[in-house]
């Protein structure tokens, strides 16, 4: 699906309509969601002192309202502060998720790897479509890296790409959040079975407005995290219709 081509269109402001059981969503009876805070139902919490701590609860997580409203299983392969360099060079190795098998992996990394670390982004250039090993130390090579391991996992399994949404930012950072956007419809060119899950395009701004019902502090708040539920599950019901003829035989995905 390359960028100019995606006919996705979802969502017109946070007060429309959804599909509450997940809708075509649900064909997926396991998914794994690859994230940093904002997949792990993060809180941020201000201490009397003015501090401010960081709790992942998972059971929180846009991923697991997913879980509920489908009945699928849904695995958070995910932790606050994640970065997708972070995550192919210890994080996963550490936790044995590079054994997690599932129909579907949601990968929505990217925050910190810029915002917090200012890592280059890269080219499709960066990998090396022969040897995961030989990727560049980009987002991209790591994006890369992750996308083709687990394929050697779950060879026919379905990948969303999640994009970051539009926030009033300023202009750097509104053109790493652009560029990335471009980067990640690249790679459904490269690789099969991918999709752009375009929050950026389509998702509301977040804005103030937005922010005052949906987050606490700077991370989501428990309306917040299921608003991010339906709309990723609406997407996907979204891109399945699109793309029906792809998802025909998920039902075989992980059997001999």
């Amino acid at each position: 699906m390359k960028l100019k081509d995606n006919p996705i269109k979802c969502f017109e402001n946070y007060k429309d309509d959804f599909i509450y059981d997940g809708g075509y969503t649900a064909i997926f009876r396991t998914i794994a969601c690859i994230g940093d805070s904002l997949s792990s139902g993060e809180f941020e919490r201000i201490e009397p002192d003015g501090s401010r701590t960081y709790h992942d609860m998972y059971e929180y997580s846009w991923g697991q309202f997913i879980s509920r409203m489908t009945g699928s299983k849904v695995y958070n392969l995910s932790r606050g502060g994640m970065t997708a360099k972070e995550y192919v060079e210890s994080f996963s190795k550490e936790n044995n998720f590079w054994e997690v098998e599932a129909q579907a992996y949601i990968i929505a990394l990217g925050v910190n790897d810029f915002f917090g670390f200012n890592y280059e982004v890269g080219e499709i250039s960066d990998i090396d479509l022969n040897d995961y090993k030989n990727n560049k130390d980009t987002v991209l090579g790591y994006y890369g890296a992750i996308i083709q391991r687990y394929k050697e996992i779950s060879k026919d399994a379905k990948f969303f790409f999640v994009t970051l949404p539009k926030e009033i930012d300023c202009e750097k950072n509104k053109k790493y959040k652009e560029d990335f956007r471009e980067k990640l419809y690249e790679l459904t060119e490269v690789f099969s079975n991918s999709y752009v899950i375009d929050l950026y395009e389509h998702a509301p701004i977040y804005d103030e407005e937005f922010k005052e019902f949906f987050y606490l502090e700077g991370h989501l708040n428990p309306c917040g995290y299921i608003y991010t539920a339906k709309m990723i599950a609406k997407y996907i019901d979204a891109i399945i219709k699109e793309n029906y003829k792809d998802f025909k035989r998920v039902g075989f995905i992980g059997k001999e």
